[in-house]
């Protein structure tokens, strides 16, 4: 991780006002209502990250440009979180979805294989080995076997 990446607080509050083109009460202001929050030093501090600096920008952007409140403002804010966090949580979600449908498809060619040995007579000449689940990559090997 680089110690120096964009949520790393460094900034002081006069350098954050400069960067973001605002006055530094309207940084303390901003903080006060949780539209931003800068880290802190030992002594409460205030210090800036990168991001910080971009969130700020945002904020006068939208406040100049768009006409939008404060409390508007905080609440879009809030949704940017909220999405950020749902698309975080749906990506996870689809790849658990993407790893339990390897898992039934390892299954599901147990199962056959299974079928398969019973139609034949099979009792058991087999390894046990030959039943236990395989990975995708290996079911997908087998079918290819099985239909040469």
């Amino acid at each position: 991780m680089d110690p120096f990446g964009d949520d790393t607080p460094v900034y002081v509050i006069s350098v954050a006002a400069q960067l973001s083109g605002l006055h530094p009460q309207t940084l303390r202001t901003y903080d006060r209502l949780g539209l931003v929050s800068p880290g802190r030093t030992a002594g409460r501090g205030r210090r800036y990250s990168m991001r910080d600096i971009v969130q700020l920008r945002e904020i006068q952007r939208l406040s100049q440009e768009e006409g939008i409140n404060l409390s508007g403002i905080k609440h879009i804010l809030e949704l940017q979180r909220d999405n950020v966090r749902l698309r975080e949580e749906l990506a996870a979600a689809r790849a658990a979805l993407e790893e339990l449908s390897n898992e039934l498809e390892s299954t599901r060619a147990v199962a056959a294989r299974l079928a398969q040995q019973r139609r034949r007579g099979d009792t058991g000449g087999t390894s046990g080995g030959d039943l236990v689940p395989i990975r995708r990559t290996s079911v997908v090997l087998w079918h290819e076997r099985r239909s040469e």
